[in-house]
């Protein structure tokens, strides 16, 4: 591993820095969060057609960049220091890699292309609370997590006229707001039981009724900056993914899970060290006893303990986006609770650290602190992650352990 970036990398973090700190202040996050699309819509056409993010990961051939995880985490973290609320998660880490890997090639010409100019996001529905499950990222994904229709999960029918779905998901990321679902489903009964995956292409009402049976609702979730919906399907057309012969649905999920690990860890190192950076800022100048607090040996070992855990979660962060991209497996998941751990004690001692200014909604500080809360309940909890890594790493099993 090269842990020196190249300069296009370099010039990728610059460009987006400066931009997000224009245009994606405090005040704008709270804008951006309350609109609703949820968040700034010409923020990401700026992001989408100038600065090319959501293909920046995709083949040229689909109108993309060409580059790889690293670039896609890097831009990530940049993200994640403004808390920009945007669909790249949803879109370009979760929706378009499964499409590149199980699609068809008239499915791939037809989506990527839209995907990366920002003309189309997307978004991964997954039944009940089972995101961290069918990604491999907290148990095993080829369990019947899809469900069924009546157990809360989805079912998917063939008919003669294609495909029919029923059911419901939650907790689906920018789903409110997505042109187009991946949706998640159980089908093939007893005899033939499996899980696919199927294209939602049909226009759904926000808040109501949509075309086929199909609804969603946004909901109000403790991160604002992070927008889930409810998506309701009641016999909707859909379109396989390739085809039932495509491929391990299971191990591309779990892949693909492995890679948005690598950048959700990235993003989290970037809202802890935005925090941390706020928070030395803030120490510097508050006053008490006549002297900046900042002074004090009690607060510089606080400090000192949060800037090494940062720094360690970082470098976890970064090889793990390096490795997913050189096609090694199951780092992604490690390095994210490494980076969780890390925003959660950092914004806490952040609030702390502010007095009394730093529990108010006016700061900015409760904004990271509920990033670090409403994360660990997406993609955490911390010690599941650790757990599930150490049972497929084999640690506690009294076997051979695998390197």
């Amino acid at each position: 591993m090269d842990a020196t970036f190249t300069a296009e990398q370099e010039e990728i973090r610059r460009t987006l820095r400066e931009l997000l700190l224009k245009r994606c202040g405090p005040e704008e996050v709270r804008t951006a969060v309350r609109s609703e699309d949820g968040y700034d819509p010409a923020l990401w056409e700026t992001l989408a057609q100038q600065l090319g993010l959501p293909g920046l990961a995709l083949p040229e051939a689909y109108g993309g960049v060409g580059c790889s995880v690293t670039e896609l985490a890097l831009a990530s973290e940049e993200l994640g220091r403004s808390l920009a609320p945007s669909p790249l998660l949803a879109t370009a880490v979760l929706g378009a890699p499964l499409l590149l890997a199980l699609g068809s090639e008239d499915q791939r010409a037809a989506l990527l292309p839209r995907i990366s100019s920002g003309e189309l996001t997307a978004a991964l529905a997954v039944p009940g609370a089972s995101l961290t499950t069918a990604l491999g990222l907290t148990g095993d994904n080829r369990g019947d997590w899809a469900g069924g229709g009546r157990a809360g999960g989805v079912q998917a029918r063939q008919t003669d006229g294609g495909w029919r779905l029923y059911g419901q998901a939650d907790q689906v990321l920018d789903g409110h707001s997505a042109g187009l679902l991946l949706v998640a489903a159980h089908t093939g009964g007893f005899a033939r039981s499996r899980t696919l995956l199927f294209l939602v292409r049909s226009p759904l009402e926000r808040d109501g009724s949509g075309s086929g049976g199909a609804t969603r609702v946004r909901l109000t979730s403790l991160d604002e900056t992070r927008s889930q919906a409810r998506i309701q399907l009641r016999d909707v057309e859909a379109e396989l993914l390739g085809d039932d012969e495509s491929g391990d649905v299971a191990g591309v999920l779990a892949g693909v899970g492995d890679s948005a690990a690598a950048v959700l860890a990235a993003e989290a190192v970037g809202a802890a060290d935005r925090v941390l950076e706020r928070t030395v800022e803030y120490v510097k100048q508050r006053e008490q006893f006549g002297r900046a607090i900042g002074s004090f040996q009690a607060v510089k070992h606080r400090l000192a303990d949060l800037y090494v855990q940062v720094q360690a979660a970082r470098s976890a962060a970064y090889y793990a986006a390096w490795a997913t991209g050189a096609g090694e497996e199951r780092v992604g998941g490690l390095a994210l609770a490494q980076a969780l751990e890390a925003l959660r004690i950092t914004s806490s001692e952040a609030v702390q650290l502010h007095g009394g200014i730093g529990f108010t909604w006016e700061h900015e500080a409760h904004l990271y602190f509920k990033r670090a809360a409403g994360d660990e309940l997406l993609f955490g909890p911390v010690h599941r992650l650790r757990e599930h890594a150490a049972d497929a790493a084999r640690l506690f099993g009294g076997g051979e352990v695998a390197v």
